[in-house]
């Protein structure tokens, strides 16, 4: 029986989420039934079991923390838990391949990004939606609230205002600011890549790549290959390569066009494919099977799109060495909480100001190394549930946080 989603706003709904009378959607799905009540709650980690309790937990004794505070501005650190909690800040605008379905609608996915926070990396994290989509408001929203937080994961803010609100923010806090949008995606293609060119006994060097989509995750996979020495990366968009001779740019595109596409490749996906050795996808569509045979020998396909990716497994197999998707249910899944909770629990272990690109590399350099011995064509990623995953990130982003120079313990 299929659920019938009822408006929560309806005149005729009743507060369990009922329309005229009928059964509530819990009654049969059990996804529903997950979720009512929200997933996640606040926990003491002190017990107030008598006044005695209370007087220390809260007032008289309280004062006395916050008095250290005000003339120690750095004790926040010590005495509260800014130095282990993370905002989770959206606006709505592009949630998972929902698209824009407002602050309200996202709230059940950055509660679910919480819990991820907390059960791979051991990191709280508190869901904030906001009621405003102005880069200026969202920027000023974030930065009033930056005190009680150690970090800022941004999620599902739509591209191109993105980029702009991660770079603001990192400006103007001294608190690490990461669009996993953006980089938690780029961290974990990486990771796989280096493990598939491994595998192949080649070096990242000695690929060319095509990525399809030049949004948040797209600009960002691109920044890392060439930050990490591929050979060569073109990316499309719409209307085909993202070249310097395209007049129809915006400013990120103009951008990403003057650091990709050496070879000056024009045209559309199927003509960057032609010979290429990688295809990453984060754009969602159908990429025809003729374009992806036309690829290099050996290839490999990253088609990241959900639930629908890019290229089926099927096709992608006859003529790839290695494939991955952004599902669970095939092997070498692409998923950005093998990147996300060890970033954050390394960077708030050395209260880290920022995130860096170093910090970023060294994570996927220790994500890839976690396959170890055990690399073949359907295993260059390892499960989100490897235990190894978050204490090997963790403590690779925590050391290049230190060599950086941006740790501050």
């Amino acid at each position: 029986m299929a659920a019938e989603i009822v408006n929560p706003r309806s005149e005729n709904a009743d507060q369990t989420g009922r329309e005229g009378g009928a059964e509530p959607l819990d009654s049969f799905d059990p996804v529903f039934a997950l979720h009512r009540g929200g997933k996640m709650a606040v926990q003491a980690t002190v017990p107030v079991r008598d006044k005695d309790d209370l007087s220390l937990a809260y007032t008289p004794g309280v004062a006395r923390v916050c008095t250290a505070i005000a003339e120690q501005p750095d004790l926040v650190n010590d005495y509260t838990w800014k130095s282990s909690v993370v905002a989770v800040v959206t606006d709505g605008t592009a949630v998972l391949g929902l698209g824009d379905i407002g602050p309200e609608a996202s709230l059940p996915v950055m509660e679910g990004k919480a819990i991820l926070f907390k059960q791979f990396g051991g990191v709280d994290a508190v869901p904030i939606a906001l009621a405003c989509t102005d880069v200026d408001e969202i920027i000023e929203t974030v930065v009033r609230l930056a005190p009680s937080f150690g970090g800022v994961n941004l999620e599902d803010i739509s591209a191109p205002r993105c980029f702009e609100i991660e770079r603001r923010l990192q400006d103007a806090l001294d608190i690490p600011v990461f669009h996993d949008d953006q980089h938690g995606t780029a961290i974990v293609t990486l990771a796989a890549l280096r493990n598939a060119a491994r595998l192949s006994g080649r070096g990242i060097g000695e690929l060319r790549a095509v990525i399809s989509g030049a949004g948040a995750a797209g600009v960002a996979i691109a920044k890392m290959l060439v930050e990490a020495g591929i050979g060569d990366v073109a990316v499309t968009d719409r209307k085909g390569i993202v070249s310097a001779g395209r007049e129809d740019l915006t400013d990120v595109k103009r951008e990403l066009a003057g650091f990709t596409n050496k070879a000056g490749l024009t045209g559309s996906l199927e003509d960057a494919l032609a010979g290429a050795d990688v295809f990453i996808g984060v754009s969602g569509g159908t990429v025809p099977e003729e374009a992806v045979a036309s690829m290099a020998k050996g290839a490999f396909v990253f088609a990241m799109a959900n639930p629908t990716p890019e290229v089926h497994p099927e096709v992608a197999h006859k003529y790839a060495a290695v494939v991955a998707t952004g599902r669970s249910d095939f092997p070498n899944q692409i998923n950005n909480v093998l990147a996300f909770p060890g970033i954050f629990a390394g960077a708030l272990q050395v209260r880290a100001s920022r995130i860096t690109e170093g910090m970023k590399i060294a994570a996927a350099e220790a994500l890839a190394g976690v396959v170890g011995e055990d690399l073949a064509a359907d295993y260059v990623i390892p499960s989100p549930f490897d235990e190894r995953v978050a204490p090997a990130v963790t403590a690779a982003v925590a050391a290049a946080a230190r060599a950086e120079g941006v740790a501050r313990r």
